[in-house]
């Protein structure tokens, strides 16, 4: 990662004119504010360039990266400033300038642990409660001692989110390269950069772009680990791959535990398990095991539960929060308790989860009324998880005619079906987690993320070299869904046109489903081409 004096020869008066903007911004003592945005600049630059030379993607890919954190910054600093303005006057978030009440409340308790006389390492105790795992917010009362300790400046925290997302950018395109080849890491490279989820999460002060791109640099790891000779490997390889997993667990043990049990299944489905030395099953032993109590001790910080096993905990959880969510769902929402009233018992459960995978609703976005702000997040929201589904429910499917072979490090089906089914597990456990929630279900979505843009780009490729009419099916199938329920949500806001019962609408729209698939799966059949990919 070398960085010429020319290098440096921009970077310094571009951090030292953004220090002084973001700090003319913030408010407080201007110059104090400056020194040490600049310094904060200065180092993310550094960073951000270096890797992206590292990565060797050549300038499309330095283009990429300034678009990424820019869009973030730009993101996080605009809603900072408008929200107190142009948002709800009776939200605390938003007056403070927040869009996620986590990040309010982390960035208050991580300023208060940094002016006081108590090391940051009392993060993770149980007497801060507004971190469950305690990683976040050590790291921003961190910067907040030694960077602002004169007044508190939550856009600094923007800007770490800002920069710690897109350096992830450089490790994925690199290990995507490697695993998958080059037209795939450039798609899911752009996917990575610009979905509208991640460029909101990217600038907040939130855990999903250190979590994010923790998995990206693991990843790379893991990637060269598997593509090089296992004796050979450069020991900053090693380094990275066991850094990035321990981060994960300091920030959220349950993405370090999806992460290793991914990694196991895919050396397990590439029949690599003659190659594995000892000293590698060892680490991830370990890793796998401090993530498992760590995870089980965080759920259990109050005492709730009085399993002792992490496993017994992890389950007794899982089953309270789904619980939890099915009773939130049912109390908020007058038509969601009269659904649950006609229906049985056992198809609540299934109910929450479509329901939860729907989430953000495009529908409610484009329909409900709402003010600009809000209402430009929220569309931009839902219309990236809508063009992202389709490619996703693609996956599954696509993996049987993926072609093997290209390079060295082929492109195997079953891992990309490995792949896919994780991918939907764990969106599935986030809709059942988050329920009807349009914040924290597509948010725990996002902790997975970088798989998800792995799968979707190398969807989107196959698509491209194929041609195939099965994904525009499917997209008929959701344009068919957000038309429909649009009209509802019309209808009960506006009065527009009749209001169909709402078991009826649903049945409407399965119903035109099955036409498209049925009538589409006939048509190849009638023309000798019946397969379903």
């Amino acid at each position: 990662m070398n960085l010429n004096k020319q290098g440096l020869f921009w970077i310094l008066p571009t951090a030292l004119v953004s220090g002084a903007v973001l700090s003319w911004f913030q408010g407080a003592d201007w110059l104090s504010g400056w020194l040490g945005f600049s310094v904060l600049f200065f180092l993310s630059l550094v960073a951000l360039v270096s890797s992206t030379k590292w990565a060797g993607g050549g300038r499309t890919l330095a283009w990429i990266v300034a678009l990424a954190f820019g869009l973030r910054l730009a993101g996080g600093v605009g809603a900072y400033e408008l929200l107190p303005v142009y948002g709800y006057q009776n939200s605390k978030d938003g007056v403070a300038g927040y869009t996620y009440t986590d990040a309010h409340r982390r960035d208050e308790q991580a300023w208060r642990l940094a002016v006081s006389e108590k090391p940051v390492f009392d993060a993770f105790s149980r007497e801060y409660s507004s971190d469950q795992y305690g990683g976040l917010l050590a790291l921003s009362a961190f910067v907040y001692r030694y960077l602002s300790s004169d007044a508190h400046r939550p856009l600094m925290m923007i800007l770490l989110a800002a920069f710690v997302a897109a350096l992830g950018i450089p490790f994925l395109w690199k290990a995507a390269d490697v695993t998958f080849g080059r037209k795939v890491a450039w798609a899911s490279t752009w996917i990575f950069a610009l979905y509208p989820e991640s460029v909101l999460l990217g600038g907040s002060a939130m855990r999903e772009p250190y979590l994010m791109t923790l998995t990206a640099i693991a990843f790379w790891g893991f990637a060269e680990w598997r593509g090089g000779v296992k004796a050979e490997l450069p020991r900053l390889t090693i380094v990275a791959l066991s850094l990035s997993l321990l981060g994960m667990v300091l920030f959220s043990p349950s993405v370090a535990v999806a992460t290793l049990l991914l990694f196991a299944g895919w050396v397990f489905f590439s029949r690599e398990r003659a190659m594995i030395s000892w000293k590698g099953i060892v680490v991830f032993a370990v890793v796998f095991l401090i993530g498992l109590f760590a995870l089980s001790s965080s759920l259990n910080r109050k005492g709730v539960f009085d399993a002792t096993s992490p496993m017994a905990v992890l389950n007794d959880w899982i089953q309270l929060s789904v619980k939890w969510n099915v009773y939130q769902i049912e109390r908020e929402s007058g038509w969601v308790q009269k659904l649950f009233d006609e229906m049985p018992e056992a198809l609540r459960m299934p109910f929450v989860a479509v329901y939860g995978l729907l989430q953000p609703v495009l529908p409610a976005a484009l329909v409900v009324p709402t003010l600009p702000i809000w209402k430009v997040i929220y569309v931009l929201r839902a219309l990236g998880w809508y063009v992202l589904l389709p490619l996703l429910i693609l996956s599954t499917v696509a993996g049987s005619s993926l072609p093997v072979g290209g390079n060295r490090v082929a492109s195997s089906r079953s891992i990309f079906i490995w792949l896919s089914l994780l991918v939907w597990t764990w969106i599935l456990l986030a809709a059942l987690r988050g329920g009807g929630d349009q914040w924290d279900n597509p948010r725990y979505r996002m902790l997975l993320f970088v798989w998800e843009a792995l799968v979707a780009g190398q969807v989107y490729i196959w698509w491209r070299e194929t041609k195939n009419v099965w994904f525009a099916r499917v997209v008929a199938c959701e344009a068919v869904f957000v038309l429909i329920f649009g009209q509802w949500y019309a209808s009960r806001y506006f009065y527009v046109g009749g209001q169909l019962p709402f078991v009826i609408m649903v049945g409407l729209i399965i119903g035109l489903w099955g036409a498209i698939l049925g009538g589409g799966w006939w048509l190849d059949k009638k023309r000798g081409q019946a397969r379903v990919i």
